[in-house]
């Protein structure tokens, strides 16, 4: 059966499946990168802690490099991890359901195709 012999509201339910895949291909994606930052994150974390109170350290912001204190670095650097866990719960949670929308969406489909097919 070729696309175009199928039924209009079956097009519409494949397109529907498909625009699902792609948000939560794009929500997956989304959390990943920020994964990624929150590991970059920790990891500097992990560094400043292990300097004294007193060490000369520097920030990027852009192509500069500026001369920061160790504590606001901390402060910084900690209330941007907090950020980030927020939004990779949340984003987890869009992905969970976003998740079982489409398996909903691939059964009722696969059964509509059962039912169609000659």
């Amino acid at each position: 059966m070729s696309e175009e012999t199928l039924p209009p509201a079956l097009r519409e339910q494949i397109a529907r499946f498909q625009q699902l895949q792609e948000t939560l291909q794009a929500i997956t994606v989304q959390k990943q990168q920020l994964e990624l930052e929150l590991m970059g994150v920790d990891r500097a974390l992990a560094e400043l802690q292990k300097l004294a109170d007193d060490a000369t350290v520097y920030r990027s912001v852009g192509s500069l490099l500026l001369k920061s204190s160790r504590q606001a670095l901390l402060t910084e650097l900690s209330e941007r991890k907090e950020l980030l866990n927020m939004r990779i719960s949340v984003l987890g949670k869009q992905e969970e359901r976003a998740r079982e929308r489409a398996k909903e969406a691939q059964q009722k489909l696969q059964e509509r195709l059962r039912t169609t097919s000659p």
